[in-house]
C-alpha cells in the first residue's frame, strides 16, 4: 500500500493538469468510453455546442454532438475500425438551441498503457464565422457568375449594369475560354430584356449556307428539304438578346446580310419575300481581334464599327493570375454541389503549380482540370496525382525543377508585372491587385529593380 500511495495523487494531479491545460483551448474537445458515453467536456465544447459539461458527461455522444454522420457513418466508428484519425473534416452539427453550426473535426482512438482501445477523442472548430466571411469574400469578387478579384475585371463589373441598360450593340473580345458567353448573359440578365430569351448561336461551328438558315430561317419550298417554316434564332431572340459568338469567322457574303439586319432592323427569311421586323440586341463575341481582320480586309469596316458601339476586352487567365485560388476554391465548391462529394481542400502544391502554368485554354481549362480531378480523387483534398498528366509537360522548362516556393512566386509575378507595365509600378501593383506602396516594399524586400 506505501509502495502505491505516492503514485496515486500524481496520476491525480497529471489528469487535473490536462484538464486545465484542454479547458484553455479554443477548440472543443470531448472524450468518450467504449459505449461512447462522453468522459469530459471542455469549456470550449460547452460554448459552441450550448451544453454544459456537467449536462454533457455521462450522456452518449450523439445525443449532445449531433452530426449527420451519427449512427451509420460514426466518425468515432471509423477511426476504431481503420486505425487511422481523421483530421479537419467539415461536418454540420445542431447545438442546444437546434441552430445549425459549420464545424471542422478531427478525431483519434485512446488507447491504455497496453494498446488497447478505450474510447476516443474528438476536438472540433466553430467554422460558421469562417464561412459566413468567406460567402461575404466571394459574394465581393463575384458578379453575374463570374468569379474575379482583377482591378481589370472589377473595371468591366463597374460598367457592365450601364451597358445592360442599353440597346446598343456590343462587342466582347477575349482569347477562347475567358468567359464571353457569361459577360453576354450577365448584360442581358441585368437589362431590360432579361425576362425574353436569350439566344446563342457559335458562328464558327456551322458552314455559310446552314449558318444562314439558322440565322434568318427559312420558308417551306425554299430548298429540296424545306418542307415546312422554319423560324431563325433571329425570330427566337424577338425581344431578347441574341448572342453572336465566333463573330469574326462568318464569310463576306453573310457579313452583308448581318450588315443590312443591324442598319433596316429588317430581315428576310431564306426563301421568303417580305421583310421581317428584327427585335433583337445583338451582342457579338471573337477570340481575334477583329480590328485586325478590318485591316486585313477579311471582315467589313462598316459591320466592325455597327457592332462595336461599345467593347469589351476580356483578360486573359495569365493576366490575372491573382484570380487562380480564388477559381480554384469556386471550382471545388460547384463540382461538390454538382458530384456530391465533398473534396475539403486543394494542396497548396496543386496551386503553386496552377499559377506557374501559361494558361492557353484560361478559365475552360481550368475547369476541365478540376472536372478531371474530381472523377479520380477519393480523398478529402486533392492532390498533384489527381491532375491530367500531360499538365506537368505543359507548365514549361521549370517543371523538373518542382514547385516554386510562395516567396519566389510572388518575385517572379511581381518581375512580369513590372515587366509588362514598362517598370510602372502603379499599373503593375493594379495589374498583381496589391497596392502600390506595398508592391514598392516588396521590391525593396526582394531587391527588384
Amino acid at each position: 500500500m506505501s509502495k502505491n500511495s505516492p503514485k496515486q495523487p500524481a496520476t491525480h494531479s497529471s489528469t487535473g493538469h490536462l484538464h486545465t491545460i484542454l479547458n484553455c483551448v479554443a477548440d472543443g474537445v470531448f472524450t468518450v468510453d467504449c459505449e461512447k458515453r462522453i468522459t469530459f467536456f471542455n469549456q470550449a465544447a460547452e460554448r459552441i455546442t450550448g451544453f454544459t459539461a456537467k449536462e454533457a458527461i455521462g450522456q452518449f455522444c450523439y445525443d449532445v454532438f449531433k452530426t449527420p454522420h451519427c449512427g451509420s457513418a460514426c466518425t468515432l466508428d471509423e477511426v476504431r475500425q481503420t486505425e487511422k484519425e481523421i483530421v479537419n473534416r467539415s461536418v454540420t452539427i445542431l447545438d442546444r438551441n437546434g441552430r445549425s453550426l459549420l464545424v471542422s473535426i478531427s478525431a483519434a482512438s485512446l488507447r491504455d498503457a497496453k494498446g488497447n482501445i478505450i474510447g476516443g477523442v474528438e476536438t472540433f472548430r466553430d467554422l460558421t464565422a469562417e464561412e459566413e466571411l468567406r460567402k461575404e469574400i466571394k459574394k465581393s469578387y463575384t458578379f453575374q457568375d463570374i468569379v474575379s478579384r482583377h482591378p481589370k475585371m472589377h473595371e468591366l463589373f463597374a460598367i457592365l449594369p450601364d451597358i445592360a441598360e442599353s440597346n446598343v450593340s456590343v462587342l466582347i473580345e477575349g482569347e477562347s475560354g475567358t468567359g464571353k458567353e457569361l459577360f453576354a448573359r450577365a448584360i442581358h440578365n441585368l437589362g431590360p430584356r432579361k425576362d425574353k430569351p436569350f439566344v446563342a448561336v457559335n458562328c464558327g461551328s456551322l458552314p455559310d449556307t446552314l449558318l444562314e438558315s439558322e440565322l434568318f430561317g427559312y420558308k417551306k419550298g425554299a430548298f429540296t428539304d424545306a418542307k415546312r417554316d422554319k423560324p431563325g434564332r433571329f425570330d427566337m431572340a424577338r425581344g431578347g438578346t441574341l448572342f453572336l459568338d465566333e463573330i469574326g469567322d462568318i464569310s463576306p457574303a453573310l457579313q452583308v446580310r448581318l450588315l443590312r439586319v443591324l442598319q433596316e432592323k429588317t430581315y428576310e427569311p431564306l426563301g421568303g419575300t417580305e421583310a421581317v421586323l428584327s427585335d433583337a440586341r445583338i451582342l457579338a463575341a471573337t477570340n481575334q481581334r477583329l480590328l485586325n481582320k478590318v485591316h486585313d480586309g477579311s471582315f467589313r469596316e462598316d459591320l466592325y464599327y455597327r457592332l462595336n458601339v461599345l467593347r469589351l476586352e476580356l483578360p486573359s487567365l495569365r493576366e490575372r493570375r491573382c484570380d487562380i485560388p480564388l477559381l480554384v476554391d469556386h471550382f471545388r465548391h460547384r463540382l461538390n454541389a454538382e458530384t456530391g462529394k465533398n473534396i475539403e481542400a486543394v494542396d497548396d502544391s496543386v496551386v503553386t503549380m496552377l499559377m506557374r502554368h501559361e494558361f492557353p485554354g484560361n478559365i475552360r481549362e481550368l475547369e476541365n482540370i478540376f472536372q478531371h480531378a474530381f472523377v479520380l480523387c477519393k480523398e478529402p483534398v486533392i492532390l498533384f496525382t489527381h491532375l491530367p498528366k500531360e499538365l506537368a509537360t505543359l507548365i514549361g522548362p521549370e517543371s523538373g525543377k518542382g514547385p516554386l516556393s510562395l516567396k519566389e512566386l510572388e518575385k517572379k509575378a511581381m518581375r512580369e508585372a513590372l515587366r509588362d507595365n514598362v517598370g510602372n509600378r502603379t499599373a503593375a501593383a493594379r495589374r498583381l491587385g496589391i497596392n502600390p506602396s506595398t508592391l514598392y516594399r516588396k521590391m525593396k524586400r526582394y531587391r527588384i529593380k
